[in-house]
């Protein structure tokens, strides 16, 4: 393989030199020649906007660092590492990429709809709405993305350590055979906020692998949008395997910008760590999230500042429109509620600092969605003003739902607003199996579990955990056709209670003991 070292065209290894143009050079030359690597040895280089070419291997050795520019005037445009309509691409090596971001902690200055409710809640508690903002907001027009990758096919980025990016890290647009292996991406959890992780949007054939990741807003995030200036498109055939992730926002994002779809999913073997929110399913533009099988997970899950999105919590679905997310009117152009269905998550241990909150929307109901085999501790931080977690786990707007050998642990330190184990509110078709839990405080008011406008459920092979003193509350008109058949029971005072209002008839018993 030919080797151009970049030294060979002009680079100094200095940082207070600008390398840019003995790089670009350096690449291509290399494509000239039918490719090859070019390569940086140790030493620091400084530079804007490089553009990436066919058949080149980009390598940077142990000991060599290439730092973003801070000046606006070194971009073309918002990458320092950019490939478009390229093939055949690496980016590797032991050494660092740095991009020199910088943020001021000062008073906040926006209105931000997302997060309006932990505003307004530590606002209320007194708590100073101090935050994080890029350094230069306002004035500074290009936070660049280290790895900016738009339309290109059959990319390699393996081995290097990529910190403290302005904004999105990687950022790969209608990419095709993207795979991302032994990577480490870094940026402070309590500053930086635009400083996602991994955000492949419209992309297909992905594989994101033997990484550790550790951000300030989130790790990595699934989009179908028009965010890079192109069509949105399809985002699919995705693999995650084999990484830890850290997040400030979410540390996996099935993301809010979704205009077509997110599909063809798999995850398995993840360790979540130190993250506001674990696994999340957010659609707020029309898209469709599905196929997917999210396996073998561990969360934890701890408390943020306010300005960030996320409670604490561990698995998170929503389907909003996208004046409703922000509390406003709808708009006369704006698309349907998307979707969520055929998704299962499964073999999860979470310790959370919220609940998890499995939502639908009234005109799009999540469809056929598992979770299976999850074991959830239940805590709070008390010095979290915004912990509004009253029931562990909470579904609403659901059909063909399947809960599967669920245990919800109540942890210390505890809530005084916590009530049921599990909450199901506007459920259609209901396979809840092997259950075991009771309520937040023995022999309280509240039930184990709460069903609320359920119609055709079965509990079936579950426990009621001493301290019940009752297992299931019923409530709602349209309630009907439930069965409690084959749980043991014995620990509960009270098998069920209708409501008033609630048909009788509601709930029937099959060989409960």
């Amino acid at each position: 393989m030919s080797v151009f070292n970049v030294k060979n065209y002009g680079a100094t290894g200095k940082k207070a030199d600008n390398a840019k143009p003995a790089i670009q050079k350096a690449i291509d030359a290399c494509a000239k020649a039918g490719g090859g690597m070019v390569y940086l040895p140790p030493g620091e280089y400084t530079s804007g906007t490089i553009h990436l070419r066919s058949h080149v291997r980009f390598y940077i050795e142990a000991g060599a660092t290439l730092f973003a520019a801070e000046q606006d005037s070194a971009y073309e445009t918002d990458g320092l590492l950019l490939g478009e309509d390229v093939e055949n691409i690496t980016i590797e090596g032991r050494g660092v990429m740095n991009g020199q971001s910088k943020y001021d902690w000062r008073m906040n200055v926006i209105d931000d709809g997302y997060i309006r409710d932990n505003q307004k809640a530590a606002e209320a508690a007194g708590v100073p709405l101090m935050r994080s903002f890029p350094r230069g907001m306002g004035q500074r027009k290009i936070y660049p993305h280290m790895i900016k990758l738009l339309r290109c096919k059959d990319v390699r980025i393996a081995g290097i350590s990529i910190i403290d990016s302005p904004s999105w890290t990687i950022y790969p647009y209608a990419c095709e055979r993207l795979r991302i292996d032994g990577i480490y991406v870094h940026t402070d959890q309590k500053l930086g906020v635009w400083a996602d992780g991994i955000d492949p949007d419209g992309c297909k054939d992905v594989i994101i692998a033997n990484s550790t990741i550790e951000t300030g807003d989130d790790a990595i995030v699934f989009y179908s949008s028009a965010a890079s200036g192109g069509p949105p498109r399809a985002c699919e055939n995705i693999t995650i395997t084999n990484c830890r992730l850290s997040s400030s926002s979410s540390a996996i994002k099935f993301c809010d910008g979704n205009s077509v779809a997110v599909r063809n999913v798999t995850i398995d073997n993840v360790a979540i760590t130190h993250s506001n929110r674990g696994i999340a399913f957010m659609v707020y533009d029309g898209g469709v999230v599905e196929n997917v099988v999210i396996s073998n997970i561990v969360i934890n899950t701890d408390r943020f500042d306010w300005f960030w999105w996320g409670n604490g919590d561990p698995i998170y679905f929503t389907v909003q429109r996208r004046s409703e997310s922000l509390g406003l009117p709808l708009k006369p152009d704006e698309p349907a509620a998307g979707a969520i269905r055929n998704v299962i998550v499964r073999n999860v241990i979470a310790h959370g600092k919220g609940s998890c909150l499995i939502n639908g929307h009234p005109d799009s109901w999540l469809d056929h969605v598992s979770l299976e085999n999850i074991k959830l501790y239940l805590s709070t931080d008390p010095s979290a003003a915004y912990d509004r977690s009253v029931n562990a786990m909470q579904f609403h707007y659901a059909k063909n739902l399947t809960v599967r050998d669920v245990d919800v642990i109540w942890d210390k330190p505890e809530s005084t607003k916590w009530q049921s184990a599990l909450y199901f509110e506007d459920v259609k078709g209901l396979k809840l199996i092997g259950f075991s839990g009771r309520p937040a405080k023995m022999d309280s008011e509240s039930p184990s579990i709460g069903f609320n406008q359920v119609e055709g459920a079965t509990i079936s092979n579950s426990t009621a955990q001493p301290g019940t003193r009752l297992f299931l509350g019923v409530s709602g008109d349209k309630t009907q056709g439930i069965y409690l058949e084959g749980n043991e029971l014995h620990d509960a005072q009270i098998p069920f209670q209708l409501s008033a209002g609630t048909k009788e008839g509601a709930v029937k018993e099959v060989n409960n003991f």
